[in-house]
């Protein structure tokens, strides 16, 4: 099979066309080593699929490819026949999903109206495309945690936790009252930071837990916390106190979001979602402004997140209210039964087993 393919004259002349190609882009990797490298990867990939190379060669040809590859490049690594396979998905992937732009072009891509975030494909290391092809479940999904790696310098590491936690699906779902109680600019902002359903995973408690057990575990793991939070919270702290006309009151959980320069209230409810909870809530985020609020801060904002909500009742609550809040869900879907015991033996049985 692989004399018949390396004495085939189109075979034969595209490879080493393709040679020439690899040959040029290295030079120009000199300067833009990834941008360089995702545009061949993508040029190989339109290459194997236009050719209809596996129907025309035989299903062996990408073991072929790659083994030519490798003794003319042998300095240089992407040529395994695993990654030829994501380099194909790759084309695939981006050119089946985009849109129809009337004009015809040979780099759809490049060449998209208007439309900078597919030329941020190639902005991206080839390792965080290939989670993300991978992954990914539509092209707008796809061009999400693109945009968010650039724009957040992302790991590939904590780009597949967020992909894991569903940030694409979350991120700016709250239902809150933003766009009626602050300026266009923050309100925006404010509603893409906030998610719903928050994921609290990563707590380990009791069924029945009580508010003050929820809190205390979130602080308890605040840097996994504050990464379901998402990027640009700082915590100030928990039941801080505040001192409004002589009396005290403390809130549960407070931050600053640092894009948002803004304080932000968090409530938190392991039940259902009662209107009356957002005149709480409203007081705090007021008595913050007034007390905590520093002249060149924005307004600060109310999350309120509860275990459950009847997103209906919970518009309706915020139509009423003038300050700017939030409301969200946390999910948590492991807990230990009530009675559960540590299967470790107790100090106290050790002590008795040893005394027998």
């Amino acid at each position: 099979m692989e004399r018949l393919i390396t004495t085939d004259t189109e075979y034969k002349e595209w490879i080493s066309e393709l040679k020439l190609r690899i040959r040029q882009s290295q030079i120009k990797a000199a300067v833009k080593v990834n941008t360089e490298l995702l545009h061949l990867y993508w040029e190989l990939g339109k290459d194997i699929v236009e050719l209809k190379a596996e129907a025309r060669w035989g299903t062996n040809i990408m073991s072929q490819i790659s083994s030519d590859l490798k003794k003319e490049f042998s300095d240089m690594g992407g040529f395994s026949e695993t990654n030829l396979r994501y380099i194909k998905r790759f084309y695939l992937f981006y050119h089946l999903n985009q849109p129809q732009v009337g004009a015809k072009s040979n780099n759809p891509i490049r060449h998209q109206v208007g439309d900078e975030s597919y030329k941020n494909i190639f902005s991206i290391p080839w390792g965080h495309q290939k989670l993300i092809i991978t992954k990914a479940r539509s092209i707008d999904e796809a061009l999400f945690y693109v945009q968010k790696t650039i724009e957040q310098g992302w790991s590939r590491n904590v780009l597949t936790n967020y992909m894991s936690a569903r940030l694409y699906e979350t991120e700016g779902k709250s239902i809150s009252n933003f766009k009626n109680t602050l300026p266009a600019a923050q309100s925006d902002l404010a509603q893409q930071t906030l998610k719903d359903p928050y994921n609290f995973d990563f707590l380990t408690l009791r069924e029945g837990y009580l508010e003050r057990e929820l809190e205390d575990a979130l602080t308890d793991n605040i840097t996994k916390f504050l990464i379901e939070m998402g990027n640009g919270f700082a915590y100030v702290g928990r039941q801080v106190r505040l001192e409004v006309g002589g009396d005290e009151f403390f809130v549960d959980l407070l931050f600053y979001h640092l894009k948002l320069r803004s304080y932000v209230v968090i409530e938190l409810k392991t039940g259902d979602f009662q209107p009356e909870y957002i005149g709480k809530l409203g007081f705090y985020v007021s008595a913050v402004d007034h007390e905590m609020k520093h002249p060149q801060d924005n307004p600060t904002i109310g999350l309120l997140i509860c275990k459950s909500k009847n997103n209906i009742v919970a518009r309706y609550t915020l139509d009423t209210a003038n300050l700017p809040i939030g409301i969200s869900e946390y999910e948590l879907n492991q807990l230990y039964p009530k009675d559960f015991r540590s299967t470790l033996p107790s100090i106290e049985e050790i002590e008795n087993e040893l005394k027998d």
